[in-house]
């Protein structure tokens, strides 16, 4: 079996990724980093006027994500499994989606600087659900930067999260589909999740839960 000394739960905004890093974290003794979004000074007049806030919105992200991979990278991964709700290249979807061809291509430059010193995972797993689950999800979660997120935008950005996923090979990917399952209230979700990644080894593999089937 292919040891798994760091691990990436993905997805689009709303679908559960930090929930399922913290409880995976929990559940086989590892290190949680998570990316903290609420931090970002300018998410909330990002989400009223975009155009105006993007850039500064998008650039936070990247340094204050490349600073949590550099938390990762001084960590022995052979003595200490760690579980992060990010992927370093996920910040160049959001990126692409809310930047002109002016801004995007400063950012570019900035993103393949800092890459260059980011460790690969060992498994990425990239959650998917459907756009007004999403939006149900974050309406639960009532955060109030997100009230004016849109049904469009979360189309959207799901879009282009299935996009990039569907061509990304850099590490092992476990696709699943999240629509109907829950990580958090029902532990045989959790326990047969486990034992699939502890089954995963190369290439991509699109994995359906039971609590899908049901």
């Amino acid at each position: 079996m292919h040891r798994k000394g760091y691990i990436v739960v993905e997805g689009p905004l709303g679908v559960g990724k930090t929930s399922l890093a913290q409880l995976l974290a929990e559940r086989i003794n590892a290190k949680a980093i998570l990316e903290e979004t609420e931090e970002n000074p300018f998410l909330l007049n990002f989400y009223k006027d975009p155009v105006r806030f993007a850039f500064q919105t998008q650039i936070y992200f990247l340094l204050r994500r490349f600073q949590r991979q550099e938390e990762i990278n001084q960590i022995d991964l052979f003595k200490r499994v760690v579980v992060s709700d990010f992927l370093f290249d996920k910040d160049r979807i959001f990126a692409r989606f809310n930047l002109d061809d002016r801004e995007f291509g400063l950012y570019e430059q900035m993103f393949h600087l800092l890459k260059a010193a980011v460790i690969k995972p060992d498994l990425v797993i990239f959650l998917q659900a459907r756009a007004d689950i999403l939006k149900e999800r974050i309406r639960k979660r009532d955060r109030e930067h997100e009230k004016s997120i849109s049904l469009k935008y979360l189309e959207q950005i799901n879009q282009a999260f299935n996009d990039f996923f569907f061509h990304y090979t850099e590490t092992p990917l476990l696709v699943i589909n999240a629509s109907d399952v829950d990580f958090v209230h029902v532990p045989s979700d959790l326990d047969e999740l486990v034992l699939e990644i502890e089954r995963m080894e190369k290439g991509t593999k699109y994995y359906v839960p039971l609590g899908s089937r049901r």
